[in-house]
């Protein structure tokens, strides 16, 4: 089960590194058809569509991708406890 709990472990690390990747790179202009950001969009959006429909809109401010990464954090610490139990 360690090695289980690792996984969970990097993949809530490399999802939480992609979702910080893309909220830096949208402050930069970029040509929406950049490799780089079809990858970041491809493994965070499907997390973060969902989140940004529940969330009221508060301007130009977008707290999913805070919220997307407080779930990620809560849900790894839950995953990997039961599974190192």
């Amino acid at each position: 089960m360690a090695s289980l709990a690792y996984v969970v472990q990097v993949s809530a690390a490399v999802l939480t590194y992609a979702i910080i990747a893309r909220v830096i790179l949208s402050w930069f202009p970029m040509r929406p058809d950049n490799p780089v950001l079809v990858f970041l969009y491809t493994i965070t959006e499907p997390i973060l569509a969902p989140l940004r429909r529940v969330l009221p809109p508060l301007g130009m401010l977008d707290l999913s991708p805070l919220v997307a990464i407080i779930i990620l954090q809560v849900l790894e610490g839950l995953l990997v406890r039961l599974l190192l139990a």
